[in-house]
């Protein structure tokens, strides 16, 4: 089954934005995956375990720092035809 998910990333912390960067970095190491990112949020789509599989573990690695906050939405379709955002 395909998906698609879009999350932000919200480290509660000064320097936020080396962690959120890091964060989609790692994602992008899936090649199995699409990322596309834009100024809110980043887009995943691709296959339901691998997505939540990848998910798992960069979450869990971006959970190292206190206060990390994250924002999903997860609709079991490929919406990728319709992202406007840039890789």
């Amino acid at each position: 089954m395909k998906i698609s998910v879009e999350i932000s990333y919200y480290p509660l912390r000064e320097e936020y934005i080396p962690p959120i960067l890091g964060f989609i970095d790692r994602l992008k190491s899936y090649s199995e995956l699409q990322i596309r990112s834009n100024g809110i949020s980043t887009h995943i789509f691709g296959n339901y375990k691998q997505v939540m599989n990848a998910l798992t573990i960069e979450i869990e690695k971006s959970f190292e720092i206190p206060a990390s906050v994250f924002v999903l939405k997860i609709i079991n379709s490929d919406l990728q035809i319709y992202s406007n955002s840039n890789e």
